[in-house]
């Protein structure tokens, strides 16, 4: 039976994202699918999707290898996505370099020095939502996933408090499919801004931090005309670090919180200790991850895929990361249930292969830290309006809610 050729046209929106999964899954092992305008193939096999990851023969380097990529960044409201100078972005060697320069700030010791700050913070967010009275309502995105990871992800990056506001609206535009071109642009202006004023304070005064380091490392080879990371990559790196480190961060605390306030069971192992605080983090990555589709990658060659489709070379490839999270054939039947106590945890949250996130131990800690400190205090926290009443972002990327109001204790009586 021939495969359907019509591309599946991804709702901007995200409002019935699980039903337009099942549609990628049944479609094969790839489907055309149309991302706001630009043509690219949705792979959510996680089999295929594991394998391409790792392939040389797929690109992150939209200049060398996609041949739409002049005219595409001139009207597509996700141009920021593959015209970063990252190694979000980057291919092989370009790749590798980038990636040894921010690989330390991620390693086993400074996640580890880092616990008792997020300890420290998370506390602090607890103490003042415990001043709330009894039975009064409380979005738990605003004034707990919120703050932690922007917290966290500041005081590692140096972000001044003054700045960290803006610094979240232009993040969060950055995820925002349901912008226009024009408002994406200029999103990009104000973010851009945004950016230069942090390097050009830690230019002037600089600190213990990572973008001191990173701008330090920049300058002093470049005076010495051997500079290996360029004024351009300086600052799409850390657009990547600070955006990166928080934002999906804040939809893994507001998934897992919800999930567990609708899955009461599950919360209940918790709190006996049959489970372990990593069970919930691990589930919720796999079942409600972040970022639902990850823009984008390009195929070097001809990829013929065992179902008898060709991806030609320069075509865009989208790596559908929550559709792959839930197809039965990685885990079975109980795809679709949230149960912290599955044998087969293994999920795509985090990516695969070379491009795998340097942040995941951290954003672990973090939202294991969350979930811990908060039932702990709260262990009567529910949700203040039905589930199905929790809206979703305004985007095919970023999988959160737009709030998630609880309730901390019940009214006083």
């Amino acid at each position: 039976m021939a495969l359907p050729t019509e591309p599946i046209i991804l709702d901007p929106t995200g409002a019935r994202a699980h039903d337009e999964h099942r549609r990628l899954r049944g479609r094969g092992l790839a489907v055309r699918v149309d991302i706001l305008g630009v043509s690219a193939w949705s792979v959510a096999d996680p089999a295929l999707l594991k394998e391409l990851l790792t392939s040389p023969a797929i690109s992150k380097d939209a200049r060398a290898h996609w041949p739409e990529f002049g005219d595409v960044v001139q009207r597509w409201p996700l141009a920021l996505w593959v015209a970063v100078e990252n190694m979000f972005t980057a291919y092989g060697a370009d790749h590798r370099r980038l990636r040894r320069m921010i690989a330390p700030a991620f390693s086993h010791r400074r996640i580890t020095a880092l616990s008792e700050s997020i300890d420290a913070v998370v506390t602090g967010i607890l103490d003042r939502l415990e001043a709330l009275p009894p039975g009064e309502t409380v979005d738990l995105r605003e004034h707990l996933a919120y703050p932690l990871p922007i917290a966290v992800v500041s005081r590692l990056m140096g972000v001044p408090e003054a700045q960290q506001d803006s610094f979240r609206r232009v993040v969060d535009g950055v995820f925002d499919t349901t912008l226009t071109t024009e408002e994406s642009e200029a999103n990009t202006k104000a973010l851009y801004e945004a950016l230069q004023l942090l390097i050009d304070a830690k230019r002037t005064e600089p600190g213990d931090d990572m973008t001191s380091l990173l701008i330090t490392t920049r300058d002093e080879e470049a005076e010495g005309e051997a500079a290996t990371l360029s004024e351009g990559e300086l600052r799409d790196t850390l657009l990547l670090m600070i955006s990166a480190g928080y934002e999906t961060t804040v939809n893994v605390i507001d998934q897992a919180i919800t999930q567990l306030l609708t899955h009461r069971d599950q919360l209940a192992l918790l709190l006996s200790g049959e489970a372990d605080w990593s069970d919930a983090v691990e589930e919720t990555l796999r079942l409600e991850p972040a970022v639902r589709h990850l823009p984008m990658r390009f195929a070097v060659t001809d990829i013929d895929l065992p179902d008898g489709q060709t991806i030609p070379r320069g075509d865009a490839i989208l790596a559908s990361y929550a559709a792959a999270n839930r197809h039965p054939d990685w885990h079975g039947e109980s795809a679709d249930a949230f149960d912290i106590t599955r044998t087969v945890k293994d999920h795509l949250a985090f990516g695969h292969g070379v491009h795998f996130c340097l942040g995941a131990p951290l954003a672990r800690l973090e939202v294991a830290t969350a979930l811990r400190l908060l039932f702990d205090r709260f262990p009567q926290l529910e949700l203040a309006v039905p589930a199905a009443e929790l809206l979703p972002l305004g985007s095919l990327l970023s999988n959160g809610h737009q709030s998630l109001p609880v309730r901390l204790r019940p009214a006083a009586r």
